[in-house]
This record gives structure tokens, C-alpha cells and sequence, in this order.
């Protein structure tokens, strides 16, 4: 697979992660590990499906065996991030913790300078600057200069450390490309065991309400939970990793004009301003990589 192949691929992972914030909205009141557990176990089961399918048979469950570390990596990271956002926009209004959550892309072209060739210029710089600008008018958009309103500061600092989880583990696939994608249905399946795990220990199980809440459910594990998975793996891997960090910036600026189509954010001002300025500052960070 050429590079400019891998690279179109994960570019579909960025254009199924604009409906998540939408469809997690849509899911009602179903707890955060619970969530994780239902589309992820989905998720796993399409990779699984495609595995054996693809292997001939029960000869392609091998792509689970994998050493312990692919699992750390891949568990950590995809239990971390989804988790944490998952959290995040119940904690918070899904479309600023779907903006704060957006500093990932940028982080991932921040970190790219740590893959053979890559290095650190002040272009870069500038540009997480202006993106940490963006999450600061968002912020102040939102509850004014007289400071950030309580409640959501857990929502808020969960959003940040989602972002940091997925730069982390997207830029560290690169050291992982002798694990096949198809493996990642078995990182999907143990983060929804442990997930599962999670629900039954601390939270009260909350079933979707209604067929609506269970569609909105599936489409997560199949769409943004599922596929997209297996899309970003390739893409990271195999494809242009900067290129893809610029692209990903498309997807909170979709993300954010389908949850004001559906009425879960209103247009404001404060919003189009953040979102010009993590846009921009990842235009800056990336235009010597361009």
C-alpha cells in the first residue's frame, strides 16, 4: 500500500469522527462505561467479522495474538481517549468539550517531530499557541471573564486529557507497524470488557431509552467507534501523519455545524472564533510540512 493510499484511508476516519459528538449527544442518559462497553464490543465485532472473513476462516483469529505491548498501547489508548471523551460531553456542552478535545490533531503534529525525519519549528510552535488561544475563547465564550462555571471544569479537564491520550497513541502507531490492523478488534474487545467491568463496579445501569437512543448507539460502534478505527490504524501507520493531523481540523468545524443543525449547540459567536483559531493554529503549525 502506497503512502498517498494510507493516508486517503484515515482521511475517512476523520470524516466518520465529525458525527460522534452528534451521535453521543443522541445516545440520552447511558452511562460513560456503559457507552464504551456497548460501542466498542460493536466495533470489535466488525473487525472480528472482517478478520475472519479475511483469514479463511477461524485461522484469522491468529491477528489477536499479538505481543503485550501492541496491547498496552492499543487498550490504553483507545480505552483512555473514548472514556475520557465519552465523559466529557456528558460533564460538559458537547460542543465546547468537542473543541477542547480537538487540540489532538495539533498535538499529533507536534509529536510527529519525534518520528525519523521529523523536527520541531517555531511555525509549529506559534501554532499550539494559537490552538490553546482557541480553547481559552471557548471558555470565555461561554461563561464570560468572571470565570468558568463549576460544574463543567470536570468535563473541561477530561476533554483535555483525552486530547493528549489520542496524540500520544495516533504518533505511537508508527512503532507499532508490525502489529496488522485487524488486531485492532482485540484491543477493541478488551477495552470493552473492561469497560463493562468499569459500569458494573461504579455506575447504575441506564439502557437507552428508546429505539432512536439504540440507533444512535449502533452507529457509534459501527461508524466512529468502529471503522474508523481500523481507518486511523492504516492511516497512521502507513500514511502521511502530519498531512492527516492538518486534514483531522476539518472535522471539529463538521462536528460542530451538525450539533447546531441538531439543536444541541447554538451558534454563537465565541464558537466560530475558537474554531478559527485552533483551525488556524494548526494551518501555522503545519505549513512548512505542507
Amino acid at each position: 500500500m502506497t503512502s498517498a493510499s494510507a493516508t486517503r484511508i484515515g482521511l475517512l476516519a476523520i470524516a466518520l469522527w465529525a458525527t460522534l459528538a452528534l451521535l453521543t449527544a443522541a445516545t440520552g442518559q447511558v452511562p460513560a462505561f456503559l457507552l464504551t462497553a456497548l460501542t466498542f464490543a460493536i466495533g470489535g465485532l466488525v473487525g472480528l467479522g472482517a478478520a475472519l472473513a479475511g483469514g479463511g476462516g477461524l485461522s484469522g483469529l491468529k491477528v489477536l495474538v499479538q505481543r503485550p505491548m501492541a496491547y498496552v498501547h492499543g487498550v490504553g489508548g483507545l480505552f483512555g481517549y473514548h472514556f475520557l471523551y465519552f465523559a466529557a460531553l456528558k460533564l460538559a456542552p458537547p460542543a465546547e468539550a468537542g473543541l477542547i478535545n480537538y487540540l489532538w490533531p495539533l498535538l499529533i503534529v507536534l509529536l510527529s517531530a519525534t518520528l525519523p525525519g521529523g523536527g520541531l519549528k517555531r511555525a509549529h510552535v506559534l501554532g499550539a499557541l494559537m490552538g490553546f488561544a482557541g480553547t481559552v475563547v471557548l471558555l470565555v465564550g461561554k461563561s464570560g471573564f468572571g470565570g468558568i462555571e463549576g460544574r463543567y471544569v470536570p468535563g473541561y479537564l477530561a476533554a483535555f486529557a483525552c486530547a493528549f491520550i489520542w496524540a500520544i497513541y495516533s504518533v505511537a502507531s508508527r512503532r507499532f507497524a508490525d502489529v496488522p490492523t485487524q488486531a485492532v478488534a482485540g484491543f477493541c474487545l478488551v477495552t470493552a470488557l473492561l469497560a463493562g467491568l468499569c459500569h458494573l463496579a461504579w455506575e447504575e445501569t441506564v439502557w437507552p431509552a428508546d429505539a432512536r437512543q439504540w440507533a444512535a448507539v449502533i452507529a457509534l460502534g459501527v461508524g466512529p467507534v468502529g471503522v474508523a478505527f481500523y481507518a486511523w490504524d492504516i492511516g497512521m501507520k502507513k500514511g502521511d501523519v502530519r498531512l492527516l493531523g492538518v486534514a483531522s481540523y476539518a472535522a471539529p468545524v463538521l462536528s460542530t455545524l451538525l450539533l447546531v443543525a441538531a439543536g444541541y449547540a447554538a451558534p454563537t459567536a465565541a464558537l466560530a472564533l475558537a474554531c478559527a483559531f485552533i483551525v488556524g493554529g494548526a494551518v501555522v503549525a503545519t505549513r512548512r510540512a505542507r
